[in-house]
């Protein structure tokens, strides 16, 4: 248990570390190391058509979004500096946001680069609240450049929305497009949130059952889990107010309102993780009390045994003496009588009886 528990700690207080060493000019691309290999997929739709690829180079990029009314470009993967640089190239995009893009311990904002503007936000992998991945987001008037940090499925829903038409979506611009992508990162949240309020359940039945020894560990794992949560979803709310008020005129009225809709989702987010994490909080003093009860059970059991043989141990020691009934008729009579040992006997079951009958009336044996 103890070292579950001194493992599930190192890894709530990982630290993440620049790339770029002190000293470096601004504005500069350096990925880590293990970041996977860029997979770029290019996206340009309108109301009537949509065309959809996976790209290699950056000259097909430029040739396909010439005309095109919405271009999204989708990087998933960091580990190349010279494509993020070129991608960023392409679109003018500014350099500072582009080391920011690599440098993945970002927390949610937004900032405004004339023409465009980047934002980030943390999704969950897979649907699992054991840690955050980044996603970074440009959009300029007509065109969304996305950098996943790896594999961000949430965003794979909206691709899917594009290619079958379904909604709104061909028909507004690239800012509905940004929101579309916002809302499926912060809509993946409510899933893990739901099978974290199941856990807790699970957990409060088993404790209530029987405390096992390593629950209190599974508490803390939840709560660790929810902090990380919390982390991310709590300044992607200023980030998407930000952009509501000071996105200029990059982001409509219309979609503005959706925006908000993105907002609300937020505060229900964050009103629940609150909730579970004060969850956590009494789930840890229940078992702790649950566990209080159970050693107070045992000390009590044992008090009453000792409790019991203390006089039978007092008549066994009295009898034990070596007194000689010879010397004198007070030196211990009953060793010479015939129904001496029956006596003693009996005594001591007498004896035992009576505090037992004791206990019970006082109610110490419920």
């Amino acid at each position: 248990m103890a070292t579950r528990h001194s493992h599930t700690a190192k890894r709530s207080r990982k630290r993440f570390r620049r790339q770029t060493r002190p000293g470096t000019p601004p504005g500069a691309v350096v990925p880590h190391p293990d970041a996977p290999p860029p997979l770029m997929r290019l996206v340009t739709y309108g109301s009537n058509d949509c065309s959809d690829r996976e790209v290699g180079d950056l000259e097909t990029i430029t040739a396909q979004i010439k005309g095109a009314a919405v271009t999204w470009v989708d990087v998933n993967g960091l580990g190349d500096a010279d494509v993020v640089m070129r991608v960023g190239e392409l679109f003018g995009l500014h350099h500072l946001a582009l080391e920011d893009v690599v440098n993945v311990h970002q927390r949610p904002k937004v900032e405004l680069y004339g023409d465009h503007l980047f934002m980030i936000a943390r999704a969950l992998p897979h649907g699992h609240t054991d840690g955050s991945v980044q996603v970074a987001m440009f959009m300029g008037r007509d065109f969304v450049v996305s950098f996943r940090e790896r594999d961000a499925v949430c965003l794979d829903a909206v691709h899917q929305r594009i290619l079958a038409g379904k909604g709104k979506i061909r028909t507004y611009g690239a800012d509905y497009l940004l929101y579309a992508l916002l809302d499926a990162v912060i809509d993946d949240y409510f899933p893990a949130l739901e099978k974290h309020g199941e856990n807790l359940d699970r957990l409060d039945s088993l404790i209530s059952a029987g405390a096992e020894r390593n629950l209190i560990s599974q508490v803390h794992q939840v709560r660790t889990d929810l902090l990380s949560v919390r982390r991310a979803i709590w300044p992607l709310r200023d980030a998407i107010n930000a952009l509501i008020r000071d996105s200029g005129d990059l982001i409509s009225d219309e979609t503005d309102l959706y925006l908000r809709d993105c907002y609300d989702h937020i505060i229900q987010i964050m009103d629940v993780i609150e909730t579970d994490r004060e969850l956590c909080s009494d789930l840890r003093d229940f078992y702790l009390t649950v566990v209080s009860n159970r050693m107070n059970q045992v000390m009590k059991f044992l008090t009453i045994i000792a409790t019991l043989f203390m006089p039978l141990g007092f008549i066994a020691g009295l009898y034990g003496m070596n007194f000689n009934s010879a010397v004198s008729t007070w030196n211990m009579p009953e060793l010479n009588w015939t129904f001496g040992y029956p006596f003693a006997l009996a005594l001591m079951a007498a004896t035992a009886t009576t505090l037992v009958l004791f206990f019970w009336r006082k109610g110490w044996l419920s």
